[in-house]
């Protein structure tokens, strides 16, 4: 859709339905519809949504592509960790040749047909700076800068914060990083090991990521450690032919959520062994239980343990300081290390530009409501991609927003051609 400039309230602002253009050093900008931020799979199935349903909405995007985080940080061997009937958008399923658990390319591939198929068009390059609903007139403003720090402020009514829970990498502060003599990356910056061929490389974070990481520098030939500093749930990928996420669904559809998790600790250690002879202590909690209450996902195990077992990969406890070439650990080992890579995860960046705290927490840039609750807000605002349930999370949100802004829509159009209705009539 093509946005114009005209005055409002003394201001020249963008509008589809004037055909005459102008040129503002400072824009505002009306949008029709909602104001989405973030062009991730969040944003992009909740616009495709909204779409469906006659509802036009704007996409504003940091980067310069669809899915950023996807594409520009994430390393080369990803897989979806979930089969991809858990993983697909709404309204188009992924192509029916791709595999169960399709690569980090297909994704992005299945995302960017997913944009043309719906024509979505993200302004991109455009970083949210701040974004405030305005009591006096009832609509939220949104201020973004560009690629030359150029300044536009959007004027929506409705507004929905897509950015997810993964905006910004988490930097741990240890002791002593900024003395090590080594390579220090956080895996957003990792493709693969080949340029750690022949090194020791330490690993800190156990999660997916940290797991897979370690994994990929065994298959390139480096030496890589892993720091367990938590207890952490690891499950096979598959279990009795079936993916373990999809058998843990059937189970549940039967059973008690903390039998589920008891059946699954049962087949985990059939299947996999008592991991805390490897130095991975499970946590009280059972799986699904501890992801419904503090949103910590389980690993789903690709091969790593099978490499910890054979001493390829070697595991650490909490980190007490790092040096110039080596780290101590809190059980008194020093190990020296080429390179350390930080698997210590994203978070939220909603604290640094919405005005808003009745809906999304200055602590952590989550929702105050979990799932499924957490989707929205007053005065119009919304979030989709914030469940701790992944895609599959962020398209059930995105369907409640659409459904939700269209009944508005739609209420507003009936008023609005009720009181034209009501006008006199000219002669």
């Amino acid at each position: 859709m093509d946005y114009y400039l005209k005055e409002v309230e003394g201001k020249r602002v963008h509008d589809p339905f004037n055909k005459k253009m102008a040129i503002s050093p400072s824009r505002c900008i009306w949008v029709p519809g909602a104001l989405i931020v973030g062009a991730g799979p969040s944003g992009l199935a909740t616009a495709a949504c909204l779409k469906e349903r006659g509802v036009p909405s704007l996409i504003l995007e940091r980067a310069n592509c669809i899915a950023s985080l996807w594409q520009l940080k994430t390393y080369d061997r990803l897989r979806l960790h979930l089969p991809k009937h858990f993983c697909e958008l709404p309204l188009l399923p992924f192509p029916s040749n791709f595999p169960t658990y399709p690569t980090k390319q297909q994704f992005v591939g299945y995302l960017e047909s997913y944009t043309k198929f719906f024509g979505l068009e993200p302004v991109f390059n455009n970083t949210v700076v701040s974004a405030e609903f305005d009591s006096r007139c009832g609509l939220w403003k949104v201020k973004s800068s560009g690629l030359k720090e150029e300044e536009s402020e959007y004027v929506c009514q409705w507004l929905i914060v897509a950015t997810g829970e993964n905006a910004d990498e988490v930097v741990p502060d240890i002791e002593g990083m900024a003395d090590f003599q080594g390579l220090i990356m956080h895996t957003s910056s990792y493709r693969s090991g080949e340029v750690f061929r022949g090194k020791t490389a330490l690993v800190v974070g156990c999660g997916n990521s940290g797991m897979e990481v370690c994994l990929d520098l065994c298959n390139y030939n480096a030496y890589p450690s892993i720091v367990v500093r938590d207890s952490v749930h690891v499950l096979p990928q598959q279990m009795l032919g079936r993916s373990t996420f999809g058998l843990s669904m059937w189970l549940l559809k039967w059973f008690p959520l903390k039998l589920v998790d008891q059946i699954l600790l049962f087949l985990s250690y059939f299947l996999l062994g008592d991991t805390s002879k490897l130095g991975i202590h499970r946590p009280k909690l059972g799986p699904l239980q501890l992801k419904n209450t503090a949103g910590k996902t389980p690993v789903l195990d690709v091969g790593t343990l099978a490499k910890i077992r054979t001493g390829e990969i070697k595991v650490f406890p909490e980190i007490k300081r790092v040096m110039r070439g080596s780290v101590e650990f809190v059980d008194g080992r020093i190990q020296d290390f080429d390179a350390i890579i930080l698997a210590t995860g994203y978070k939220s960046n909603v604290p640094y530009w919405l005005k808003e705290n009745k809906m999304f927490s200055k602590k952590d840039g989550m929702p105050h409501n979990s799932f499924p609750n957490g989707w929205k807000g007053e005065n119009g605002l919304y979030a989709v991609g914030f469940t701790k349930r992944g895609l599959l999370g962020a398209s059930i949100d995105a369907r409640r927003v659409a459904q939700d802004i269209e009944l508005r829509w739609k209420a507003e159009a009936t008023s609005f051609m009720a009181s034209a209705r009501a006008l006199p009539q000219q002669s």
